[in-house]
């Protein structure tokens, strides 16, 4: 908790809020203070660089130039307890009297998720995932890490945590491909999602545990939160850049007293009274993307607007963590999807004819592919203004740098149409190739930052949400610490607004708890049967 007495004093209605970003965080953040502050929807502002709300949760496009989703998020019940809190107190925007979790439900009961074809070879054979392929010395190193605190475990990489072969193990694919987690990332990272989802452990093969949006994450969520906050009066200011904070020493603590942002690129400054909050996002796993397009591959960028800001900040204020451990290190953070709008059916007919995936089941990853290549079709449509007779569905690469099977070009060099003819060689089908390109566009996009939350850390890295002795600042998203939850989750967002909310103007109302199904001896049990399969 941060002493912060005198801001917490005040009058909601005589303070101002500036949220710094516009992803999930923020807009969570939004409406805690609407919904439990009684602090004013005028008095509330959100700063964002791009046109759009929603950060990572995006989806655009249209029928004829195709449809784009950078990522998309899985959701799982109970875990997800601050955002089912939130999500049950907005209305969806196709029916008012139903909130955004009841409509959730009801597709999720229509459309369970059941993973038929978790791995496929590349003779287009599907692999048996129900065994996870555990020696001895597996079973006992993750044994040892759930164990382990996570004091002790530094800034140690999960490759020098386990051995050589536990990465061949039909886990570790169903692991790495579900979390994006990577061998050289932070096993401390790895023990938390052990811990958050040890009820899924047994069921990663089936991804039955596995919570979805009626349409993408931008339509589902985004949407009905942001028009759900403009009924309040929220402002929203999108093309504005926040390019620094004056954060000066008041009444014992740090208070910010000013924001930079260039508009149009003009310059521009908004006086922070002390009594008035500000809520950071420092850092965004989507910052820098870049879209390519049928022919043409997208760019690499190597600097981020959110991070930038988190290193201005830290050159005068140390204490607010060390952005250089996740932004600096592009090479092992990046990865890259694709989406692709079919205007014929003919391939997605074909994918569901070999992969035996219904829309909106699952995941498929081709274990032999180069680039790691996995896909997810959707439940049909994937957008609210998809047209019946379209079709889209989504995939991503975790070896962008790799050379491809069939296209020997980088994936990261690689048009929309390449990576079509890449995946359609692991189908079976590049005989066919050419007739199902022929009514699909793909549009790849490159995140240079996606997992540059799993880096390797030491406490400190990241600022806690409410840094102690702040007096009006709050840090929100991936890249601030909440103990025991795990980052790259819509969850972990949400809660660190909530957190930031509670904190600051002390509300009465407690955060949810964490699930803590680690301790659950039925849990356990399941754990201790799946490992020996």
């Amino acid at each position: 908790m941060s002493d912060n007495s005198a801001t917490q004093s005040v009058d909601p209605a005589e303070r101002d809020a500036y949220f710094v970003g516009g992803g999930i965080a923020s807009l969570a953040g939004a409406a805690f203070l609407v919904r439990d502050a009684d602090v004013p929807g005028e008095n509330i502002h959100i700063l964002e660089k791009l046109d759009v709300m929603g950060g990572a949760l995006d989806g655009s496009g249209t029928p004829e130039d195709g449809y784009v989703i950078r990522g998309g998020r899985m959701f799982n019940y109970p875990t997800y307890e601050c955002t089912w809190d939130l999500l049950e107190s907005v209305p969806s925007l196709e029916d008012p009297d139903r909130s955004i979790k009841a409509v959730m439900d009801e597709f999720n009961e229509r459309y369970e998720s059941y993973a038929e074809t978790r791995l496929m070879d590349e003779e287009q054979e599907i692999l048996d995932a129900s065994s996870y392929d555990f020696e001895m010395e597996h079973r006992l190193s993750l044994l040892q890490l759930a164990l382990t605190p996570e004091r002790k475990l530094g800034d140690t990489t999960i490759e020098e945590w386990f051995s050589e072969s536990f990465f061949d193990t039909t886990f570790w694919y169903l692991w790495a491909t579900t979390f994006a987690f990577q061998p050289w990332h932070s096993v401390v990272e790895m023990r938390r999602y052990m811990h958050r989802f040890m009820h899924e452990f047994p069921r990663l093969d089936t991804l039955e545990g596995v919570d979805r949006t009626k349409y993408n994450q931008y339509d589902s969520i985004v949407r009905p939160l942001v028009q759900w906050l403009k009924e309040h009066d929220v402002e929203f200011r999108g093309g504005c850049e926040v390019t620094a904070l004056d954060i000066t020493s008041m009444r014992g603590g740090k208070t910010v007293e000013a924001i930079h942002y260039e508009s149009d690129g003009t310059p521009n400054t908004i006086d922070v009274a002390p009594s008035d909050l500000v809520f950071v996002t420092n850092g965004s796993m989507t910052d820098g993307s870049s879209l390519g397009s049928m022919d043409e591959a997208p760019t690499l960028d190597t600097t981020g607007a959110s991070f930038e800001l988190w290193k201005s900040i830290v050159e005068d204020h140390p204490e607010f963590g060390n952005p250089s451990a996740f932004a600096d290190h592009v090479q092992e953070t990046k990865w890259e999807s694709f989406t692709v709008t079919l205007d014929e059916p003919d391939l997605l007919e074909y994918i569901i004819e070999v992969t035996r995936e219904e829309p909106g089941n699952g995941l498929v990853t081709f274990t032999d592919s180069n680039w790691l290549m996995s896909i997810v079709v959707a439940g049909q449509p994937h957008f609210a203004n998809q047209p019946e007779d379209v079709k889209v569905f989504w995939g991503y690469g975790l070896f962008p740098e790799a050379k491809g099977n069939y296209i020997e070009k980088r994936m990261e060099d690689c048009t929309g149409e390449e990576i079509l003819e890449e995946l359609c060689y692991h189908l079976g089908c590049s005989d066919r190739s050419s007739s199902f390109i022929e009514s699909a566009t793909c549009i790849p996009c490159m995140m240079p930052f996606i997992t540059s939350q799993f880096m390797p850390r030491t406490p400190g890295d990241r600022p806690d949400v409410v840094p102690a002795r702040s007096n009006n600042l709050a840090f929100l998203g991936q890249f601030a610490e909440l103990p025991n939850d795990v980052v790259f989750t819509v969850e972990y967002s949400v809660r660190s607004a909530m957190v930031a909310v509670y904190d600051l103007l002390d509300i009465e109302r407690d955060v949810p708890k964490i699930s803590a199904h680690q301790y659950e001896p039925e849990v356990l049990m399941d754990v201790a049967q799946a490992s020996f399969r």
